[in-house]
């Protein structure tokens, strides 16, 4: 089902031009980088606030074109780790490169090259799922005569072309997710961030956001980095996964081949387990503040 453009269509037409001056970098209507074979790479990365280390000489490596996963307790890092990677935070020692850029020297560009999806509601709700993509699609700067085609493209792969002209606060939450990853992938990005992307959906939506995910990953060929503490999303999903505490790489490898380290019958749970650190004991009142918040706003 295609679908069709709302009148709130020519009120943002109206300011496109505006908002490609301001928002969108030379020729990134379609992200365009160099074949790579590392689509993301630190090398000791360190963040410190005062006298806390949140990120410890961080040395990473996610392979272009895989879904890697970034596990770890609250407050081991992954947040700090990531608003690094999408140029949020400059680091305080070492180097971070996305899609072959530098997350310091070559930032903007970066930002133009990554779709991000935050615990954060990023869809406005008075708007149609159709109005939100096209927002996102004059932010990212893709030219107005492919824009149409791009939504459509977008509804589609996410399922949610019969529900493009419903107000958004009417969409259920796994809807809601789909339609933010719909609308972090809309310029077909090098690589794509999601931050706990399933927490408060139920099991059924939880298995539709996967499958939308690899969809987005066969369909881009992108590369997808994801915050998780679902071990079975962790395995049903990732072809590798990193565990961090304390700011460092604890463990690294393939679900299947990090289980055999603890034995024939392991789960990625005692993985955690073992490689965890026992004084970690899920974050700070924010941190599950925050947690809550989304599993509300979702649930």
């Amino acid at each position: 089902m295609t679908a069709r453009a709302s009148p709130a269509d020519h009120q943002l037409a109206t300011s496109d031009n505006r908002i490609e001056a301001s928002s969108a970098a030379p020729g990134t209507g379609a992200s365009a980088v160099p074949p790579m074979e590392v689509a993301i790479r630190t090398s000791g990365l360190t963040r410190r606030f005062g006298d806390l280390v949140a990120v410890d000489r961080l040395d990473l490596r996610v392979r272009a074109g895989s879904i890697y996963g970034l596990l770890g307790p609250n407050g081991a890092g992954k947040s700090t780790t990531i608003k690094i990677l999408i140029t949020l935070l400059p680091p305080s020692e070492g180097t971070a490169e996305v899609a072959g850029l530098d997350v310091v020297r070559e930032a903007r560009a970066v930002r133009h090259h990554i779709g991000y999806v935050s615990q954060l509601l990023s869809a406005d709700g008075g708007l149609t799922g159709y109005e939100n993509l096209m927002l996102s699609a004059c932010l990212y700067g893709i030219p107005r005569r492919e824009r149409r085609a791009r939504i459509d493209e977008a509804l589609a792969t996410m399922e949610l072309s019969d529900a493009a002209h419903r107000v958004v606060s009417t969409y259920s939450g796994g809807m809601v997710r789909r339609l933010e990853i719909a609308q972090a992938t809309i310029h077909h990005p090098a690589v794509l961030i999601l931050d706990e992307p399933t927490i408060g959906l139920d099991p059924i939506a939880r298995r539709a956001v996967w499958e939308q995910m690899r969809q987005a990953r066969r369909a881009g060929k992108t590369t997808i980095l994801l915050t998780t503490h679902d071990m079975e999303e962790a395995d049903a999903l990732c072809d590798e996964v990193g565990l961090i505490t304390h700011g460092r790489l604890a463990a690294h490898g393939t679900p299947a081949a990090l289980k055999q380290t603890i034995g024939p019958t392991a789960s990625l749970d005692d993985v955690f387990t073992r490689y965890g650190d026992p004084r970690d004991e899920g974050g700070s009142y924010r941190d599950i503040r925050g947690t809550r918040r989304t599993a509300e706003r979702l649930g």
